[in-house]
């Protein structure tokens, strides 16, 4: 969702010179050329590594304090320079810093996590806009040979499950990462299978449910909360912007943003040259 929208902001790495319009949502940064609509940049938070200003040389405005965004994809950096052109827009900046870092406290909602601190005095610690629906106990996770018993969580966001003799032994599994979930038989018998994302992992987890009625009971209200949370999703990145940014803004006419940009094949690898860090292709050595 929308966030916050900056007119008047220069693409100054690979579009110095041209003035265009910064939107600033819940998952990405997207910048739109005045001129051509056809130009345009997408930057997802995920691929942020840091955020600061520097000086720059603006065709437009001179030697400015620019907002410089260094990012990371398939082991290359790319640098990305945004420069006011009105005065108004000061809070750039921080308002970017402050949505990324929104972004970064609320993984949760978004990743698989496992052995986490979810819980306290034996109670899931809830998120923002999350609710439970259904605590189960006596599951069995199937991830040993011979099984650990505990409890299954499920909220609106995500399912829980954690050992009953140690609450440290826990999977919190956002709805966001689900592939599959079905039932198979395994040398428990009939179980729940739990298939997650290749992006979170690739797991595949397999819990015990008896009796049978209980198992199809919370296959149904899975798949039933995993299709609801498909249809209107909770990512989990929440801001708010100060009375003065909403009065900075209040002249701006804001539209929603259409994901209609046109990838054109022949342009793509000049596009990525103007944006290497150091004017160069940088590798990451690990």
């Amino acid at each position: 969702s929308e966030i916050d929208l900056v007119d008047k902001v220069e693409d100054t790495k690979g579009n110095n010179g041209d003035s265009g319009k910064l939107y600033i949502t819940n998952l990405r940064l997207l910048w739109i050329s005045s001129v051509r609509s056809r130009i345009n940049l997408s930057i997802g938070y995920k691929c942020i590594v840091s955020i600061n200003t520097r000086r720059t040389q603006s065709k437009l405005k001179g030697v400015v304090e620019a907002v410089n965004i260094l990012t990371k994809h398939n082991k290359t950096q790319y640098e990305f320079i945004f420069t006011n052109l009105s005065a108004e827009n000061f809070q750039l900046y921080s308002t970017i810093l402050n949505v990324h870092r929104a972004y970064e406290t609320s993984k949760i909602y978004r990743e698989v996590k496992l052995r986490g601190a979810l819980l306290e005095n034996k109670q899931l610690k809830l998120l923002p806009q999350e609710q439970t629906y259904n605590t189960i106990n006596g599951v069995w996770n199937l991830c040993n040979d011979q099984g650990t018993l505990g409890t299954l969580i499920i909220t609106n966001v995500r399912f829980v499950w954690h050992s009953s003799i140690n609450e440290a032994f826990n999977v919190s599994i956002p709805y966001l990462q689900l592939r599959g979930i079905r039932t198979k038989e395994s040398k428990f018998g009939l179980a729940l299978v739990i298939e997650t994302s290749r992006e979170s992992g690739a797991y595949v987890l397999g819990f015990r449910v008896d009796p049978y009625e209980k198992l199809k009971e919370v296959l149904k209200e899975l798949q039933t909360l995993h299709r609801v949370f498909t249809g209107s999703p909770i990512f989990g990145v929440q801001y708010e912007t100060s009375h003065h940014e909403e009065q900075e803004g209040s002249g701006l006419s804001i539209s929603a943003v259409q994901d209609d940009i046109e990838i054109v094949d022949d342009e793509q690898s000049d596009a990525f040259a103007a944006y290497y860090a150091d004017g160069n292709k940088v590798s990451w050595h690990c």
